[in-house]
């Protein structure tokens, strides 16, 4: 069952808020992924409803899903993806939680396309808005790669706000060898690009997607193809923007995961988190 609602429209009249450059490459790439988010919309597998929040960095997307009165989740998907296919590879904890399941802005999807700076807070502040307009005082985080970046900042900048994270391969913690990532992901992103056939295609999803399940597939190479990538991942954290959150702490990170390989995000996140609870490898 679909729904909708607007909440709010954005509260700032200040002036300074961002302008929104255009994230795709042409109109007709982004009416294929807007095509290609409904369908995984339809494949969601969940009752959920739609809602637009307005926040500094625009209007904001978000998908909301399981029990109006269960406990409320904030749920942040990865970047350069579609957050309704992101959204369903948790899709469980809707049987016991409210999940809200924003749309980032600056990427692919329903929000706004503006971009906040890697280097600066604008995303704590954006996670903050949506928060806000969403009624949310404080709620438990679960955030997935540069979705559990902007989680981290949050928690560093408001902690207020935050009563638990669960970070899965998270960016922001600490980063692969970057000869590999341009070998394994820029090199064959790039050959995908010159010739977009279905065997480069699987080549290029082949160390981004463990389960190249066929739709997870089509909006990959159709991101290459059409948008204007984000490349700025949130900036590392430090120990002394993290010292003032003391709520429990959870994070996976995947053996073989080009971009944030568990050998190197596990060891960091222990230092980084003064209540880490759960510190988990994926192997394979």
């Amino acid at each position: 069952m679909r729904g909708s609602a607007r909440l709010t429209g954005c509260r700032f009249s200040c002036g300074r808020c961002p302008t929104p450059e255009a994230i795709y490459r042409t109109p007709q790439g982004e009416a294929e992924i807007r095509a290609l988010y409904d369908e995984a919309l339809d494949g969601l597998g969940l009752r959920y409803e739609s809602l637009t929040v307005g926040t500094r960095a625009g209007d904001t997307h978000v998908l909301a899903a399981g029990p109006e009165d269960a406990p409320p989740v904030l749920f942040l998907p990865g970047g350069n993806f579609l957050n309704p296919t992101c959204l369903r590879w948790f899709s469980p904890l809707a049987a016991h939680n409210r999940l809200y399941a924003p749309d980032l802005v600056g990427h692919p999807g329903r929000s706004s396309q503006t971009r906040s700076s890697p280097k600066g807070d604008g995303h704590a502040f954006w996670v903050e808005d949506v928060l806000d307009g969403l009624g949310l005082r404080r709620v438990p985080l679960l955030g997935l790669s540069y979705g559990a970046g902007l989680a981290i900042r949050t928690m560093g900048l408001a902690p207020e706000r935050v009563s638990r994270a669960a970070l899965v391969s998270p960016a922001a913690v600490a980063a692969g060898p970057i000869p590999r990532i341009l070998f394994d992901v820029a090199l064959p992103m790039l050959a995908y690009r010159l010739r977009p056939t279905r065997e480069r295609l699987l080549r290029a999803a082949k160390p981004i997607l463990t389960e190249p399940e066929d739709l997870a597939v089509r909006q990959l190479g159709a991101v290459y193809r059409y948008v204007r990538l984000d490349t700025g991942l949130p900036r590392m954290a430090t120990e002394e923007e993290l010292r003032g959150f003391r709520e429990p702490v959870a994070v996976f990170a995947s053996e073989d995961d080009v971009f944030f390989p568990a050998r190197s995000v596990l060891p960091r996140a222990r230092q980084l988190f003064p209540n880490l609870v759960h510190a988990r490898c994926l192997w394979g």
